[in-house]
């Protein structure tokens, strides 16, 4: 077999780096050395991918527990990370459902007690709040610490007791009516809208310090029985007839001194006083045998986060004027009003808490979105002319003249129509008018027709009792009580004739005689 010749490339020697100088045979290209700097680029990689995973997990987990109980939170014994508001209203309910209290005098009785029973009052919402922002807070450790399950935080209830209606509660459940002691204290009498002392009397009293502890743990950790042992003894008038009139006195200064809210846009309500005296409270330190007030805070949240949007918001009308062919406003038929929309209720909340203890009083105004109205300009196409000098009432349609009355108005001196521009806002084709003589006796006239009122209580309308001061135009001695008194033909012309918005505009002197 032939072998082909091996022919050398580029003109090269055949064997021509194919061995090194001792002689050694090498490779086509030569190895190249490894880089020493690798296994730390390996290393910060891997550590930078672990630091972007832990910075994607704290934003997903931060994120997750967006309104949330964060990790680590507890309450009544128990972990509520991951509960939502509605969740947690639900524990804090259970919680306090199954918050009991075994009471035992010593002699073989008992009864059973739940928080309410003790004077207790939860306020659900606020421990809500409380759970929901337990561990939150601005920085970037707090960042960190709120999505760390091993930083525990644990929440209790947020609850007001009243030692009085505690004391009360413990001593009826063991003591007779007769054995009883009482401390004196006020109550609301609705008949006279005030608070009233109601004394109490010496007697048999419980000692509620033991009662009080439990309360006080079960506040911090609910949900569980507690047994607790109750002694009497004989004591004088628990809280004595002076200390609570004090407190009367105090409750009493709340109701005088009254608290308006407004909108800052001409709306604006009185705080009932029923209301007001439904959030006040007697409490009392048997110990120093003294009387105080306090505020039922959950009801008036409730009843201003309800009420006041009821009273305050209003919606927006806009302004309408009537112009005449100028351009000149002869009237505003339609007064604007700016919308309203109250917000931060709870602002007005703290404030009212706030006026409730100083007993001072005051106006608060509530914050809220405004919308401003706007004035819209329409040509008045009718108006009236009413000349108290001439006892007439001349009609104009788009400026001319179309129609002039005899007419009687107001008495002179007494019961004058008054001088200036209104407009027609109220129509009846028949009423009955009643008002006051001069002697202050009650006037009546049943059947009055084709009634236009424009300035308060005064209006055209018929008078068919008064012809002659209409004929004679004498309103010195056949004036009215301050309408325009008219024939019926003419009373029933501008009734049918001049809508609801036309312009009254009356001029000149009464007269103090017969004009015609």
């Amino acid at each position: 077999m032939a072998i082909p010749p091996i022919t050398p490339t580029d003109g090269g020697d055949l064997f021509n780096g194919a061995f090194d100088d001792d002689g050694g045979a090498l490779g086509a290209h030569a190895v190249k050395t490894r880089n020493p700097k690798l296994p730390i680029i390996i290393a910060l990689s891997v550590i930078g991918i672990l630091l972007v995973a832990a910075v994607a997990g704290f934003f997903g987990t931060r994120a997750y527990f967006q309104g949330k109980a964060a990790p680590g939170v507890t309450f009544a014994g128990s972990s509520v990370a991951g509960q939502n508001a509605e969740q947690l209203k639900s524990t804090v309910r259970n919680a306090v459902k199954n918050t009991t209290f075994t009471l035992t005098d010593g002699q073989g009785n008992s009864r059973q007690a739940s928080l309410s029973d003790l004077g207790v009052e939860v306020n659900v919402d606020e421990t809500v709040s409380n759970l929901l922002n337990a561990k939150r807070g601005s920085g970037v450790g707090a960042a960190l610490n709120s999505v760390n399950p091993l930083s525990k935080s644990d929440v209790s209830l947020t609850a007001q007791v009243n030692n009085l209606n505690l004391n009360t509660y413990v001593t009826q459940a063991f003591v007779g009516d007769d054995d009883r002691a009482v401390a004196s204290s006020f109550v609301y009498d609705a008949n006279a809208q005030a608070f009233v002392t109601v004394q109490g009397k010496d007697g048999r009293a419980a000692q509620t310090n033991q009662v009080v502890a439990a309360v006080n743990r079960a506040i911090a950790d609910p949900g569980a029985n507690s047994k607790v042992s109750v002694t009497f003894k004989n004591v004088t008038m628990p809280v004595s007839v002076d200390s609570a009139q004090q407190a009367t006195d105090q409750a009493n200064a709340r109701l005088v001194n009254r608290i308006v809210l407004d909108n800052g846009n001409g709306k604006s309500f009185e705080l009932p006083v029923e209301t007001v005296a439904s959030w006040i409270k007697p409490n009392a330190d048997l110990n120093k045998g003294t009387l105080s007030l306090e505020y039922d805070d959950q009801a008036i949240s409730s009843y201003l986060q309800q009420e006041v949007p009821n009273q305050l918001n209003q919606d927006k009308v806009d302004q309408e004027d009537a112009v005449d062919s100028n351009g000149t406003v002869l009237a505003t038929v339609t007064k604007g009003v700016n919308g309203v929309k109250v917000k931060d209720v709870s602002t007005v909340v703290s404030q009212v808490e706030q006026a409730l203890q100083n007993g001072q009083g005051g106006n608060f105004t509530v914050a809220g979105d405004v919308e401003n109205f706007q004035t819209v300009q329409k040509k008045a196409e009718y108006r009236i002319v009413v000349d108290r000098s001439a006892q007439t009432a001349t009609v104009y349609h788009n400026e001319e003249q179309v129609k002039t009355f005899n007419v009687c108005t107001g008495t002179t001196g007494k019961h004058e129509t008054d001088a200036g521009t209104s407009f027609i806002y109220l129509k009846y084709s028949v009423q009955d008018m009643t008002g006051n003589n001069d002697d202050g006796s009650k006037y009546l006239s049943k059947g009055v027709k084709w009634v236009s009122y424009f300035n308060g209580g005064e209006g055209f309308h018929t008078a068919s009792w008064n012809n002659y001061g209409i004929a004679h135009g004498d309103p010195a001695n056949h004036g009215s009580h301050g309408c325009v008194n008219m024939y019926e033909t003419d009373a029933k012309w501008i009734y049918d004739n001049c809508p609801e918005g036309t312009i009254v505009q009356v001029t000149g002197t009464t007269p103090s005689s017969a004009v015609r």
